[in-house]
């Protein structure tokens, strides 16, 4: 088949007036029909018509206390020291509970702590000390709602209390908008189901039912939960291999008695990309890229079918559906297929639900550090947002279209629209959050280097205190104190050895953090060495073994402390970095160090022992050091911090730390303070 090259890329403004056009164009830019629920399962349904009171609530006079009913012209006169007796007879006091209906001839309730029995010539009678106005205690009818009054307007999303509202004015069936129909499609040769690609866990995290050139499928799975969310009923198709005839079958079932058609990957012009042959064979397609990022090889059109959609089976009849159907072609990127869905797909369901589209709440935050954006393209940025002193500060995450982690760990995205050529660091920007601004005010944010117990220091603030969120960014310790110093950060994590007296990270406090006070405060210690794969094939024993020719190593970035560690190591014996294989090859974390060498990208990496342990790899320890977190005296002495202290001195926590092979958590907890 003829490789097809993108129809045109587009404005992301102009891409959706496009479908909203076509959509118009065929009547499917409306609710879809109405259908008839129990209230009891229409809790997140949307009202197709406003919906009237069939009773009043409540429907007669009743009670409002537990007490007498009684006239309340027969009370007047009772005062503390004139008490007036009523006898408990019909016509003048009558005992009543909460709910029960008022007696014809009473107006009025007297709660029984305000009464005492007594007799009057032998008969039972009520004592009371006050008076009471008409009325008094009593819920007359249709206090909460009239007959025929309003109880909620159409297109109302109904939440449990609108429920209430409903059954109690007579309602045990509600007219509400059908829920959208979707069929996700997964496409390509390389995939794997995520219910078969790892059935049981093995040691080392290695999966077990997987090859190299393999891709377990999760986008659907995300696809069909956003679906969820956002109101509709999502079927997960199987996978369909990269084959326009197999393709074309799927999406031509699809089309039968579904909404609205995503087929995810083949959107891009590649050799094996046929999502847009596809839509041009059965039906029209009308958008092929669409200048956003990331997300641009989305594809848009409309499916042509008959009417043999209507001929449904039982088990999930859909009538009255409308032709044609749309069809989304969503990027195979895990990123881009979530990012596609929020801009593309909830809008579309929302209107179908008659509903506007969802709009995040939105917070003004400073940018940490410099953009570069594509000049033509709207760009979704991912960002860790926090609070610092009075800044809200917002921290690009990975940028990479395959990294889904990126979106887990985002607190919301910053839009830079295109032309703009990026924002610069200290640039504000506004962030339309995935978080609430409650859970921003409750954030610390780490910046420096990475440690494995910044993972289980998260795992336990959430555990122990549920509103405390820890957030990290791993820039290296160099990179947190600059971060500290510019206000980005509560905290940084740093391992920095002064190769002149021997000690970590002190004199590069003074020198990057001068005129502050300084609380540090030590983690754990760790072993720094060699990772390796089994059975160490190079005989790594030292550093010098870095020069050796036939290795070749993968290297920490500039500024994190175990590239400061390796380089005083090279210097001490001589070793120029352009002696080392592989120096220039640098990762940001300890265990993308361990994953190059698992790859056997590399043979060899400088990092910690745990990191060599997750990936079942061997290790070769070279040095002891101590991982300190760097903490200005104002946020040490804060509330906000206050949780995350006091982990240092749990057991449990120190437990789990020392689980970790190679660390060591007798000093966790010192505290020296410097003034610089």
């Amino acid at each position: 088949m003829k490789r097809h090259i993108y129809l045109e890329d587009i404005p992301l403004d102009e891409a959706q007036a496009a479908l909203t056009a076509v959509l118009q164009s065929h009547n499917l830019w409306q609710p879809l029909e109405m259908e008839m629920v129990p209230v009891t399962a229409a809790n997140g349904r949307v009202t197709a018509e406003a919906i009237f009171a069939n009773i009043s609530s409540p429907h007669y006079h009743a009670g409002a206390m537990d007490g007498y009913a009684v006239r309340a012209q027969d009370t007047h006169g009772a005062t503390e020291t004139n008490p007036l007796r009523l006898p408990l007879v019909e016509g003048t006091a009558r005992a009543i509970n909460t709910g029960h209906a008022l007696p014809p001839w009473a107006n009025a309730v007297i709660m029984i702590e305000h009464t005492q029995l007594v007799e009057v010539e032998g008969a039972p009678a009520i004592e009371i000390r006050a008076s009471v106005p008409p009325w008094h205690h009593v819920r007359p009818m249709g206090e909460d709602m009239v007959a025929t009054e309003l109880v909620l307007p159409a297109n109302h999303k109904l939440r449990p209390v609108d429920l209430g509202a409903l059954a109690g004015s007579g309602h045990a069936v509600i007219p509400v908008y059908r829920r959208p129909r979707v069929a996700i499609i997964p496409t390509g040769s390389e995939l794997v189901a995520a219910e078969t690609a790892c059935p049981e866990p093995v040691e080392g995290g290695v999966t077990n039912g997987i090859s190299p050139g393999q891709i377990i499928e999760y986008n659907s799975i995300v696809l069909a939960a956003q679906i969820e969310n956002w109101g509709g009923i999502p079927t997960r198709w199987p996978i369909v291999p990269d084959d326009f005839e197999a393709i074309k079958t799927a999406v031509s079932q699809a089309a039968q008695n579904h909404d609205l058609i995503l087929i995810n990957a083949g959107s891009s012009a590649g050799s094996e990309d046929y999502t847009a042959h596809v839509v041009k064979a059965l039906g029209q397609l009308i958008v092929h890229g669409v200048a956003v990022r990331p997300g641009h090889p989305v594809i848009m059109g409309m499916i042509e079918i008959g009417d043999s959609r209507l001929e449904t089976d039982e088990q999930s009849p859909v009538s009255n559906l409308q032709s044609p159907v749309p069809i989304i072609g969503v990027p195979g990127y895990p990123v881009s297929a979530a990012l596609t869905g929020e801009i593309f797909v909830e809008p579309l369901l929302a209107r179908w639900q008659g509903q506007p589209a969802y709009e995040p709440p939105t917070l003004e935050a400073t940018l940490t550090r410099k953009l570069a954006s594509p000049t033509g393209d709207d760009d979704f940025v991912r960002v860790a947002v926090g609070k610092v002193g009075g800044n809200v500060m917002a921290t690009p995450l990975s940028r990479g279209a395959g990294v889904i982690t990126s979106l887990v760990r985002a607190d919301g995205i910053v839009r830079i629209p295109r032309f703009s050529e990026g924002a610069d660091a200290g640039s504000p920007v506004t962030v339309h959050l995935y978080r609430t601004p409650r859970e921003i005010e409750k954030t610390i944010v780490v910046i420096g280097s990475h440690d494995l117990t910044l993972d289980l220091l998260a795992q336990f603030l959430a555990e122990k205190e549920g509103a405390w969120r820890l957030a990290s960014a791993n820039v290296g310790s160099l990179g947190g104190l600059v971060a500290l110093r510019r206000g980005e950060a509560h905290l940084g994590g740093s391992h920095l050895l002064d190769p002149e007296t021997g000690v970590y990270n002190e004199s590069y406090i003074r020198r990057y953090l001068p005129n502050q006070e300084i609380a540090l405060v030590t983690l754990v210690g760790r072993e720094q060495g060699w990772i390796v794969s089994p059975g160490n094939p190079k005989n790594l024993a030292d550093w010098a073994d870095a020069a050796n020719p036939d290795v070749q190593i993968v290297n920490r970035q500039r500024g994190a402390g175990t590239r400061v560690l390796f380089d005083y190591e090279l210097s001490q014996r001589g070793i120029a970095p352009e002696q080392v294989r592989g120096y220039e090859r640098e990762e940001y974390t300890h265990l993308a160090v361990a994953a190059a060498v698992a790859s056997g990208v590399a043979d060899a990496g400088v990092g910690i022992r745990a990191a060599a342990r997750a990936l079942a790899l061997d290790f070769v320890p070279l040095a002891h050091e101590q991982y300190q977190l760097v903490i200005p005296k104002a946020y040490f002495e804060s509330e906000l911090l206050r949780p995350l202290l006091d982990l240092l001195h749990d057991d449990g926590f120190k437990t789990a730390v020392s689980a970790l092979p190679g660390y060591d958590v007798h000093p966790m907890g010192q505290v020296t303070f410097l003034t610089t």
